[in-house]
């Protein structure tokens, strides 16, 4: 299989945002939340115990894994497989812990990203510049709502009363987790469990927007930027195989090769051979071949 690298990420870094600024009170919102969040997570170094590091570890994989890869990306936006009601709004609820915003919100942006790839009407592309592509992006969610007319692609979700629920309270969540942190471990597990979690699950699905599409090789011919990192593939739990996932965007299974390593897919596997996952979407042959930057061997 041909793998290509990405020519000049550094020219791509540099380019300035072009989305008009409208400071509303969802912008000044989100950007009170990251800055306090991230504050907060400086005091981890002085509230360090073993207590504290595995809660915030064990949240980590509930609320990356479950929650955010393979409930709000895997499940809910791209549909690739299928999940009993009551399992498929528990990984939705864990994601609401990761403090991403609410099902419908989180997926809407996505699928915008999906269908306005690396174009000026992508949410969170590169082209805009690596920091915009990485986070300052949130901060323009008034201007990418009308740009992407925001909630327009996520019918399906909008027609369940959970995800309307969690629309209206996704706020109150996280906040009952912090409280109850607080009760159990006192402020190592508050400062551990929820800012230091919250930070490194933050970075790490960012990454996913902006490092995955400027550093890293391309297998696929999918008219993006989109790339495979192994770094960001390890602790996003698979997602890194980003240019997979483009090219296949329905696929369960993001990490293709068997070298490739694909938590996520781990777990949709297991969870298939329990009988809780149907239905489980993979790219055949064919479409493989279709895609290929190079004809694929023994196709």
């Amino acid at each position: 299989m041909a793998l290509v690298t990405v020519t000049s990420p550094l020219a791509i870094s540099k380019i300035s945002p072009n989305l008009p600024r409208e400071w509303k009170r969802l912008d000044i919102g989100t950007a009170c939340v990251v800055f306090a969040v991230h504050c907060l997570s400086l005091f981890a170094p002085f509230q360090f115990n073993w207590s504290a590091f595995w809660v915030a570890f064990v949240l980590y994989v509930i609320t990356g894994l479950l929650g955010i890869t393979l409930s709000f990306h895997r499940n809910l936006t791209h549909r690739s497989f299928k999940l009993p009601k009551w399992l498929e709004y528990s990984f939705a609820y864990c994601g609401v812990q990761a403090l991403q915003g609410p099902p419908i919100d989180w997926v809407s942006v996505h699928r915008s990203h999906h269908k306005f790839g690396d174009s000026e009407r992508d949410p969170h592309s590169p082209i805009e510049g690596f920091w915009y592509s990485h986070m300052s992006w949130l901060l323009y969610r008034t201007s990418i709502s009308k740009t992407c007319r925001e909630h327009n692609n996520v019918g399906d979700l909008k027609k369940q009363p959970f995800y309307r629920f969690m629309q209206r309270t996704h706020h109150l969540h996280p906040i009952a987790l912090g409280v109850l942190l607080y009760a159990l471990g006192g402020f190592p597990f508050f400062v551990w469990g929820m800012a230091v979690r919250i930070v490194w699950v933050w970075h790490i699905t960012w990454m996913v927007n902006s490092v995955c599409h400027i550093w890293g090789k391309q297998a696929w011919k999918t008219g993006d930027l989109s790339r495979n990192n192994w770094l960001v593939a390890v602790l996003s739990f698979g997602e890194g195989w980003h240019n997979n996932h483009h090219a296949f965007e329905y696929s369960a299974r993001h990490g293709l090769e068997w070298w490739q390593l694909d938590l996520t897919w781990i777990v949709v596997r297991l969870l298939q051979a329990a009988g809780l996952a149907t239905e489980v979407k993979l790219p055949n042959e064919m479409q493989k071949q279709r895609m290929a930057l190079q004809p694929l061997k023994n196709c």
